[in-house]
């Protein structure tokens, strides 16, 4: 990494990023998130998906999966130092003060000085090699978390097909739930995808070259016949790719983990699991899930000592935040028995849907937990277990809970938190009230 041992994340922004502009990113050059079974793509998780160009197109570059017309026009944009519209969580983290650390940064600083300097310096025409990738295959997933959807997930499918679409939910202008996202998987299984199709031909050509990280998601990656394929190749052609693999997986109960540890035997592999709650929250927030089974299946990961790293992406809600500091003590116990790595954490603020983030709290209870946050972190203080950019991530979402004013909008995000969990609870056999008491006067009033 560049950044220097002595440096924080501000001191590099400075150093590093301002001098060439003040909105460079070096993710819209050298990342991607590619969904193949859409058609669909953007630089990180933030900004909005958009379409890659026609599939004639790719028969002759199939790079263009990633060096879409949208990415260079941002690319651009980023080396007059203006600000893409698509951009705007990074912008407005920012706006909150000056000595806040926005993704952008942590999107940055994995990328050498020297490839840094060759992307500002690189005409925006130019069809860029990634460095790193996140690719979903399709949206096969046994879960159906609250805050997913059907583009997301097959579960989430069947559970619009079969009870209709929810309802009365004003504030979700894109309408994460209101039918089943039908152009998220473009091809039926069996069917050839000209997507997944230039994918391959460009990892065979030279992509597997070039790449420094794949990372695998979906959907649930090891549900995907795809998924195994892309294993086997590394297992055929040992020591012929440099890019590590890393590989997002649920850890539900139906995910094969022996066939996972026996395909990666001797292949540098990352794995990243998601959960942000414990118990009876967790499972209410990621239907699908059994606490227990993950719990489980998480040990045996760190035991196995089959993989790089480990990590935990905490989808921050405003449900999870009654368990949420708890949940990192249970982090923290494994790193103590296991290593700083096995797990680390990052705490990614959810901006959509809109009515289930955080703002929709009340004041006071987003001070508590944001005591309760800073309680952890006395807690955890002057121990070398935490990574800097942990310490970042609960300090940023702190600010979030503490800077940012009362949405505009917050009476009707009110309304829609009730009008979905209400919706959710009878579709899904759950109890809102019984399984976050503390929240029941605020959801009965709402």
């Amino acid at each position: 990494m560049p950044k220097k041992d002595e440096e924080t994340y501000l001191d590099y922004k400075r150093r590093v990023i301002d001098i060439k502009s003040e909105s460079f990113c070096g993710a819209k050059w050298y990342n991607a998130t590619i969904w193949l079974g859409s058609g669909m793509t953007t630089s990180c998780h933030h900004p909005p998906a958009h379409r890659i160009p026609p599939v004639h197109l790719l028969e002759e570059n199939p790079s263009l999966i990633h060096n879409t017309p949208e990415k260079k026009q941002d690319r651009e944009m980023m080396q007059r130092g203006e600000k893409p519209a698509g951009c705007d969580y990074c912008w407005r983290m920012e706006d909150l003060s000056q000595d806040t650390v926005s993704d952008r940064v942590y999107k940055t600083v994995i990328y050498t000085e020297e490839e840094l300097e060759n992307a500002f310096n690189t005409s925006t025409n130019t069809n860029v090699n990634l460095r790193t990738l996140e690719i979903a295959f399709d949206r096969t997933c046994q879960f159906a978390c609250s805050y997913c959807n059907p583009a997301f997930s097959s579960t989430w499918v069947n559970d619009i097909r079969r009870s209709g679409p929810y309802i009365d939910l004003v504030s979700d202008g894109r309408g994460h739930f209101n039918h089943a996202h039908d152009h998220s998987q473009l091809y039926k299984f069996g069917e050839t995808n000209p997507y997944v199709e230039a994918f391959f031909r460009w990892w065979e050509s030279d992509l597997h070259r070039t790449l420094r990280e794949l990372r695998i998601t979906g959907g649930e990656p090891l549900m995907s016949g795809h998924t195994w394929k892309l294993l086997d190749w590394f297992r055929a052609n040992k020591g012929a790719s440099s890019t590590r693999l890393a590989i997002n997986s649920n850890l539900g109960q139906e995910v094969d983990l022996d066939r996972l540890m026996e395909s990666i035997d001797g292949t540098e592999v990352d794995l990243y699991t998601s959960n942000e709650s414990i118990g009876s929250h967790a499972e209410y927030i990621r239907d699908g899930l059994v606490w227990e089974d993950w719990i489980r299946n998480v040990e045996t990961v760190l035991s196995s000592k089959k993989f790089r790293e480990v990590h935990v992406m905490c989808t921050i809600n405003a449900l999870c935040l009654e368990s949420l500091p708890e949940f990192l003590d249970l982090i923290v116990s494994w790193k103590l028995r296991h290593g700083r790595n096995f797990p680390s954490f990052t705490l990614n603020i959810m901006r959509f849907p809109s009515f289930q983030g955080v703002l929709t709290l009340p004041i006071d209870a987003r001070k508590q937990h944001a005591e309760r946050l800073s309680q952890f972190l006395v807690r955890h203080k002057g121990h070398n277990y935490l990574h800097d950019h942990e310490i970042a991530h609960v300090n940023r979402l702190i600010s979030y809970l503490l800077d940012n004013p009362d949405p505009d909008n917050q009476a009707l995000l009110r309304r829609d938190f009730v009008a979905f969990y209400k919706q959710y609870d009878q579709r899904r056999g759950k109890d809102f009230c019984a399984t976050f008491p503390k929240l029941k006067e605020f959801y009965e009033q709402n």
